[in-house]
């Protein structure tokens, strides 16, 4: 079986120019990490490749930078957190289903791949936990794997590794990172009742973490056979699972089965996980494949906004020219619903920012990145109600929005849109 070794002797392994990627979200191996930073003085140029990681990212930060580059799919909050002036440019914009590919195809060939996986079991097969995502075609192509064995690391079904392709081994007991549950403002539950008066009984749901998705699942209450095929989840679904509202029986992919990809939350969802046959977390290149989850009925994809403007362009990923998180997999499942029968694609945004900004604009700020076309848009709601964009020529667009828009915005938006568009 395994031999364990130290932290410091297992990223040895790591050598000056390597490519290395590093376990996404809640399974990030913090313990390898922040060995491997440890070792900074020693290696020059390491390529760094991750998508969501949580805890220690020091690697990012300035004084590292001749050590350690990052290629990030998506930034999260360590990242930015990092404030390193050379990280924007090295985010790298591309559809979740597509990282796969780069890595299968070796157009990113990596060296190494950073873990956290569970203990073998008694067939020498380690679980990757909650993060599958990226992260077993990562395993399946590196030329080496440095595992961080966890036994508190929830055991899941779907994708899994024999211990024997596992170069270096340490053994650390500890628990998960955790998301918070946060408590929904009136905003996110006005937003969420409109949202849950789309959904029909027997619909699929892709949602992610947040405050928004959240407040939709506990409006969901007395609906029925409600199924989940996503790129995420976290603790909402707990509940409606437990009182039957959440059975799958209409699924075409995987019916009974709760499929996603990975998944994020406090330790009551990291236990509902564990050892859980009903739920599988497969490769993301499948689970966001569109003509994948277009085959299930009712798809409704639930996803954010940072703004959109009123021709119906969708920024996500940026604050302006500013990275702030990524393209991840909106557009996966945009298109996805969009082509199942019955499906809604919906755009989820409140009215205004924290500071009373609108978040429906004439036009996007200078910079920011379409996730979303104009032509994939359907739905779009807010906590005033819900526009469907689906056919509309620009000046209907407008219409539509600004009916949706805070109401203190409504005029200027209406003048703006009469000035730049007729």
């Amino acid at each position: 079986m395994l031999k364990y070794v130290t932290s410091d002797e297992a990223v040895k392994e790591i050598k000056s120019n390597d490519l290395v990627f590093i376990h996404s979200a809640a399974a990030t191996p913090e313990e390898l990490v922040k060995a491997m930073v440890r070792r900074s003085f020693e290696l020059k140029n390491v390529q760094i490749y991750h998508i969501h990681t949580e805890g220690d990212c020091s690697y990012a930060k300035e004084e590292h930078k001749e050590s350690f580059k990052v290629h990030a799919f998506f930034n999260g909050s360590n990242i930015r957190q990092a404030k390193n002036n050379h990280l924007a440019a090295s985010y790298i914009p591309i559809f979740l289903s597509d990282i796969p590919h780069l890595f299968y195809n070796k157009k990113v060939e990596l060296d190494v791949a950073l873990v956290q996986l569970t203990p073998p079991d008694q067939h020498g097969m380690c679980s990757l936990g909650p993060s599958v995502d990226v992260s077993i075609a990562a395993l399946n192509t590196a030329k080496k794997i440095i595992a961080q064995i966890n036994p508190q690391l929830p055991r899941t079904f779907g994708e899994q590794i024999h211990y024997s392709k596992i170069s270096k081994a340490i053994f650390h007991d500890a628990p998960l990172y955790e998301s918070k549950v946060e408590i929904n403002t009136s905003v996110e539950l006005a937003i969420g009742k409109n949202i849950a008066g789309l959904i029909e009984d027997g619909s699929t749901l892709q949602l992610g973490i947040g405050s928004i998705p959240n407040a939709v699942l506990s409006l969901l209450g007395n609906h029925k056979d409600l199924g989940i095929h996503t790129e995420m989840f976290s603790d909402g679904i707990i509940s409606l699972y437990e009182k039957g509202v959440i059975t799958g029986k209409h699924k075409t992919k995987h019916p009974r089965k709760i499929v996603s990809s990975f998944v994020i939350g406090t330790k009551k969802i990291y236990e509902f996980i564990n050892d859980n046959t009903e739920v599988l977390l497969l490769d993301c290149s499948y689970t966001n494949n569109p003509h994948i989850i277009a085959q299930n009925p009712k798809v409704v994809a639930i996803n954010s906004a940072i703004e959109i403007d009123l021709t119906g362009q969708v920024c996500s990923d940026s604050i302006g020219s500013r990275i702030y998180s990524g393209v991840g997999g909106q557009m996966d499942f945009i298109r996805g619903a969009a082509i199942s029968k019955g499906g809604k694609p919906i755009i989820a945004i409140p009215s205004k920012t924290s500071r009373g900004e609108s978040k429906i604009v004439p036009f996007l700020k200078a910079g920011a990145g379409v996730v979303t076309t104009r032509a994939h848009v359907q739905y779009v709601v807010t906590e005033y109600g819900v526009a469907y964009l689906h056919g509309l020529t620009l000046e209907e667009r407008a219409k539509a929005l600004i009916t949706i828009a805070a109401p203190e915005h409504r005029d200027n938006l209406e003048r703006q849109f009469s000035e730049l568009w007729l």
